[in-house]
């Protein structure tokens, strides 16, 4: 194991720690007033009902699931795969700290979390 590969692995750290807190936040800030509001609404389509906290639910596991990945590839894998995990979950935190920095105006810590794991998979990969 060398120091790239440590860098995918704190990277991988980041992120699901990120997505574990995220979960929790937006379920307890977001889903639940959301279900006594909006989705509790006689009006509004069940699909919708069903849809809306599974798709923010989505983000947390993506991250989650993204995080795992760079670990496992930065364990097991080989060069290709890593630099595969690396480009698919770097996407995904690079869209994550774009739209964090720009929904919460560069207020929140959720963008600077991202952009570091960011730097750690560059590192990792190049």
């Amino acid at each position: 194991m060398d120091w790239q590969d440590i860098a995918l692995i704190a990277a991988g750290m980041i992120g699901s720690t990120v997505a574990i807190i995220h979960g929790v936040l937006v379920r307890r800030l977001m889903i639940r007033p959301l279900q006594h509001g909006f989705l509790a609404d006689e009006r509004t389509a069940p699909p919708v009902k069903k849809l809306v906290p599974l798709l923010l639910d989505f983000s947390a596991y993506n991250w989650l699931v993204g995080g795992i990945a760079l670990i496992v590839a930065a364990i097991w894998l080989g060069q290709e795969q890593k630099a595969v995990a690396a480009v698919l979950v770097g996407s995904s935190y690079l869209y994550a700290a774009i739209g964090n920095f720009w929904g919460t105006r560069g207020r929140h810590f959720g963008w600077m979390l991202h952009a570091a794991a960011l730097g750690l998979i560059l590192f990792g990969i190049l």
